[in-house]
């Protein structure tokens, strides 16, 4: 029975369907194979070259890192406390700064390359078609900086500031284009000043001030700076610095160094990376606030006789290594001759002040603010009437001991008296042996050209000369300020930036001059302390430097005169004709 309905079945299921039946077979919904068949009949279907082969190691490492590191580092951000999260975020923009500095540096020396030696060759130097393309390729240059300085910021803007201040030297495209960085820096957000407000005190501003202005009155590289308002009603300025620089600054000196070895490689005699290796210990210390509120009350001790020079008073309730209160002062920027003249204070009353003031830092105290840019000193009217100058920034000084302040104070005497066995022997104690050269570097003008103390102007054929003699010695140049002693670097930086200030006034004074007074009155308060045993009486020490300072001021007047009688003898021999009237020679006299 069962058998015979077997075959009833197989007769039934081999006999041909109907339309019917297939119409509704085909209706019926089809049932998925389980994934394990599926892929079995997949991987079955695979060409052979697709099928799947046992991968090397290196390439699963590497695919395991590449998913594996990115996630990891997202979940680790996400967890982070915030000071970690800004550490993370400054080491993945530090890859994009380095980057526009490679950039940068890349396409300022290719660019110099090709003007230089395909552009330009067999083009005669200083012909009109050399100085046109020399002119753009720096005014590319100096873009190029600019850009680079002000996305990076911070040490960037710095670095450039300080370039500022070799107007005489550098192209005019440079200091036109660079002078923007003087008062350009990027402002942040005020939600950046509560969380270093929040790490520092573990109070927001509105807490410990009784106003607080959230927008900055001034952005510098390092910090910018706030109005505010203390409890007790006293007005006061605070520097914020940037939150993220400490975190970023070995990064970027690191950077820089690297920057630097690569532009000596296809540069060799543009070699500035031992500069940068000797002052980041010095430029690390600007990032200390409280350490700048320390050389603010020195440099005020210092110069406390000096009465038209104020130095902000610290609060240092309200101050911490990254925050610095001072009192507010107003004022206009030194080399501001309009801002100075409309509140009725003469420019070369200002001059002159300045000069003096820095002077006595570096030939007599030697605590040296090495940083003194227009930004840094403001001009104000005292209660008599009379200028007032308003050192502000003291985070960078440089401090140079006795031996090398005497031997710069002569040297200094020397150069203004021409007097070439002084020159040598207080340049050697210097560790420099092109004692000429040197003066040169030191004084920024040629000291056989003129007379120093007679000219307030560098003249066009010294300024020439000037810029003549950085191209042409520029690895001799080198050589003498890697032979002086390290604290020398910034003194120099400090004389550049003040002569670029007088020359900003329209040179008002002799520079040359006034300093060299105070470098006779300086060496001469120094020896005095020197002999304490033989003059241990302040009336004897103050006798000493007036008297030296007199025998000064005779020998120039000496020379002077001297001067002048020469050249009305020869003017006399000329007018009877007993010598040759040549060109040459009225060009002497005139000198």
């Amino acid at each position: 029975m069962a058998a015979s309905s077997d075959s009833v079945v197989l007769l039934t299921l081999q006999s041909p369907l109907c339309h019917f039946h297939c119409a509704v077979l085909q209706s019926r919904p089809q049932r998925w194979p389980v994934p394990a068949a599926f892929l079995r009949r997949s991987l079955r279907a695979l060409p052979a070259r697709w099928s799947l082969r046992p991968q090397p190691l290196w390439k699963k490492v590497l695919s395991s890192t590449a998913v594996g590191l990115p996630l990891l580092f997202g979940v680790r951000y996400f967890t982070a406390e915030p000071r970690e999260k800004r550490r993370m975020r400054l080491m993945v923009d530090g890859i994009g700064r380095f980057s526009r500095s490679l950039s940068v540096g890349l396409q300022i020396s290719v660019d110099y390359w090709w003007c230089t030696n395909v552009i330009l060759r067999g083009v005669e130097e200083n012909s009109p078609g050399y100085l046109e393309v020399m002119s753009a390729c720096h005014q590319r240059a100096a873009d190029a900086l600019v850009a680079g300085a002000i996305n990076n910021g911070g040490l960037y803007v710095k670095l450039g500031q300080g370039l500022c201040s070799f107007n005489h030297l550098l192209p005019p495209e440079y200091i036109k284009t660079l002078r923007v960085l003087e008062d350009k820096a990027l402002t942040r957000s005020f939600r950046e000043v509560d969380e270093l407000f929040l790490e520092d005190f573990q109070a927001p501003p509105h807490e410990l001030f009784q106003e607080f202005d959230y927008q900055p009155i001034a952005a510098a590289s390092l910090a910018q700076v706030h109005r505010a308002r203390l409890h007790d009603g006293t007005a006061v300025a605070v520097k914020v610095q940037y939150i993220d620089l400490r975190d970023r600054f070995d990064g970027d000196i690191q950077t820089l160094e690297l920057l630097l070895r690569l532009v000596e490689l296809m540069h060799p005699s543009f070699g500035f990376s031992w500069v940068l290796q000797d002052l980041k210990g010095t430029l690390a210390q600007e990032l200390d606030f409280e350490n700048e509120g320390r050389n603010a009350e020195r440099c005020a001790r210092d110069l406390q006789h000096f009465r038209y020079v104020v130095v902000p008073r610290v609060h240092w309730d309200t101050s911490s290594k990254r925050v610095l209160t001072a009192e507010f002062c107003e004022g206009c920027k030194v080399n501001d001759v309009e801002a100075i003249k409309s509140m009725g204070l003469a420019v070369q009353d200002i001059a002159e002040k300045l000069i003096k003031a820095f002077a006595e830092q570096i030939f007599y105290t030697g605590f040296i603010h090495s940083d003194p840019h227009p930004g840094n000193v403001l001009v104000r009217k005292g209660p008599d009437g009379k200028a007032e100058l308003v050192l502000l920034d003291h985070g960078l000084y440089q401090f140079l001991d006795q031996k090398d302040r005497s031997a710069l104070c002569q040297l200094w005497r020397a150069i203004i008296l021409r007097d070439d066995i002084s020159m040598k022997t207080h340049a050697a104690t210097l560790g420099v042996q092109d004692y000429l050269l040197f003066s040169e570097v030191l004084m920024q003008r040629p000291v056989h050209l003129g007379q120093l103390w007679r000219s307030h102007l560098l003249s066009r054929e010294e300024a020439a000369y000037m810029q003549a003699m950085a191209r042409e010695h520029f690895e001799d140049i080198m050589a003498v300020l890697k032979a002086l002693p390290r604290p020398m670097l910034l003194v120099l930086r400090n004389i550049n930036t003040v002569r670029a200030i007088n020359t900003a006034l329209g040179t008002p004074v002799d520079r040359y001059f006034l300093m060299a007074k105070s470098a006779v009155r300086g060496w001469s308060r120094l020896a005095g302390t020197a002999h304490t045993s033989v003059c241990s009486i302040s009336l004897l020490r103050h006798i000493r430097v007036v008297w030296e300072t007199l025998k000064f001021e005779v020998a120039l007047r000496l020379e002077t005169l001297s001067m002048r009688l020469t050249a009305l003898l020869v003017r006399v021999l000329v007018h009877l004709d007993l010598m040759p009237r040549t060109e040459g020679l009225y060009q002497y006299l005139e000198t």
